[in-house]
């Protein structure tokens, strides 16, 4: 049963209260961005009133957990100075985050909660900003805890600690290791200061090894995921080309980064857009959805085509009506299974160029396995169905060459999107399906007017 305003408002009430006083640790600021879109589908003053009364820090941290059509809101509700204030609250990867999204929604309101932002605020979100998108900078958070290699080690943790009482710094795992003109020269686990002494220097852990690894900020992030998924890093340390610490991208970031490429993915496989799918609009989703329904339109209409060049062999022989879709039906799901496998593969780097050859060939030779089972098995089926033995060896020959191209254009089609410079999950289905369907229905109907009519 769903919940009615006056119980989503009071639920809201406690999760915030028990949220600020630290009994329940379950609580989230994700869980009240929850309740507040709930809310929000019921009655927008009473969603916007009950934001407007969280504190600032919470009311914060909520605002990122929003969805993206959430900010329009925002815009018209808080001034930029309200705003800004709020952006103050936050970690700089996520301040940052939060002005690109007003910026997507009014770039004028943007400058201005910008401008009402203290200068070095200003300016270190000006920094990360001034990244692509997809830029390892753009997701970086300059809140670190760094340590000087001349430093001894009860200094540094005393900075520590009054980082921590001032809030800020919050999710510290690393101790990131620098010279006097912050070049970067290691980083060590920060439980592992647990088993040095106060007293001891930094210069003396270089020695026995650190870890070295880093990214450039101009580095693309997925670059950056497969990296910190490889040596299983919870943060990446951040660099600019002279080697300069310039702050770290945490496990939060990444994890969202992996979960908005495998449903960026998803959607592209299928067709849709993963933006537009967020948008309130059911006209903006529908034209989006419909730009790669018309494709398919076309390329059913060619495949209909193909069909009709052999009109008068099905008007001869009914039962080539009844199993050209099962032709076509196995291509395609061949088809499908050989995409998905090569386009995920891609996605996670364990396909290179070097690598698309042998690729094929894998696929290929399981498309060829497969297809002399099943072509063997539908062969018979359709003989003794129809009483037509012939007709069992054209539907075996048909499904054949139809599971071949279904494994060989199955690899070759993401590869080549992906030769030039085109996302290999977008329209590989759309080509891939006009080639089976086309390939199945030709060398079905083909082979039937040569051998049976």
């Amino acid at each position: 049963m769903q919940a009615t305003p006056e119980e989503l408002i009071e639920t809201l009430q406690n999760k915030v209260q028990r949220y600020l006083e630290g009994f329940d640790t379950n609580v989230h600021p994700y869980d009240i961005a929850e309740l507040l879109v709930q809310l929000r589908e019921y009655d927008e003053s009473n969603y916007l009133d009950s934001l407007s009364r969280l504190p600032e820090e919470l009311k914060a941290l909520v605002l990122i957990e929003l969805p993206k059509h959430c900010h329009e809101d925002l815009i018209e509700h808080f001034t930029p100075t309200e705003l800004a204030d709020m952006t103050n609250t936050l970690d700089t990867d996520d301040g940052a985050e939060l002005i690109r999204n007003i910026e997507e929604v009014n770039e004028e309101v943007a400058e201005e909660v910008l401008q009402s932002l203290p200068e070095e605020d200003r300016q270190n979100l000006e920094a990360l900003i001034s990244f692509g998108d997809y830029e390892a900078g753009s997701y970086m958070q300059t809140e670190l805890f760094s340590a000087f290699i001349d430093e001894q080690i009860g200094d540094s943790i005393l900075r520590l600690k009054q980082l921590k009482a001032a809030k800020e710094l919050d999710n510290v795992y690393q101790v990131y290791i620098i010279t006097r003109k912050n070049i970067f020269l290691g980083s060590i686990p920060l439980e592992d200061l647990i088993l040095l002494g106060p007293k001891e220097y930094y210069k003396e852990i270089i020695k026995e090894g650190v870890n070295t690894i880093t990214v450039q900020a101009t580095d693309d992030i997925h670059d950056v995921v497969e990296i910190a998924s490889n040596y299983d890093m919870g943060a990446v340390p951040v660099v600019n080309a002279k080697g300069r610490l310039l702050g770290r991208i945490t496990s939060d970031d990444i994890y969202d980064i992996i979960e908005e490429r495998a449903t960026g993915q998803l959607y592209h496989l299928a067709g849709v857009n993963d933006e537009a799918e967020q948008e309130e609009s059911l006209f903006r989703i529908g034209k989006h959805r419909a730009f790669w329904l018309s494709i398919n339109l076309f390329t059913a209409i060619a495949a209909s085509v193909v069909i009709g060049l052999f009109d008068a062999t099905i008007q001869s022989l009914v039962a080539l009506a009844i199993l050209m879709p099962i032709v076509a039906s196995m291509g395609g799901n061949a088809g499908t299974q050989t995409l998905t496998v090569t386009v995920r593969q891609m996605a996670l780097g364990d396909i290179s160029d070097d690598d698309a050859k042998k690729t094929i060939r894998k696929e290929v030779y399981l498309a060829l396995m497969n297809g002399m089972i099943f072509a063997l098995a539908i062969g018979v089926v359709a003989g003794v169905w129809f009483s037509m033995p012939l007709l069992g060896v054209v539907i075996a020959l048909s499904m054949l060459i139809n599971l071949f191209s279904a494994g060989f254009f199955g690899a070759l089609i993401p590869l080549l999107l992906q030769k030039a410079n085109i996302d290999p999950a977008v329209g590989s289905s759309v080509l891939l399906t006009t080639v089976t369907d086309i390939v199945g229905f030709f060398s079905f109907l083909g082979l039937a007017s040569l051998i049976l009519i």
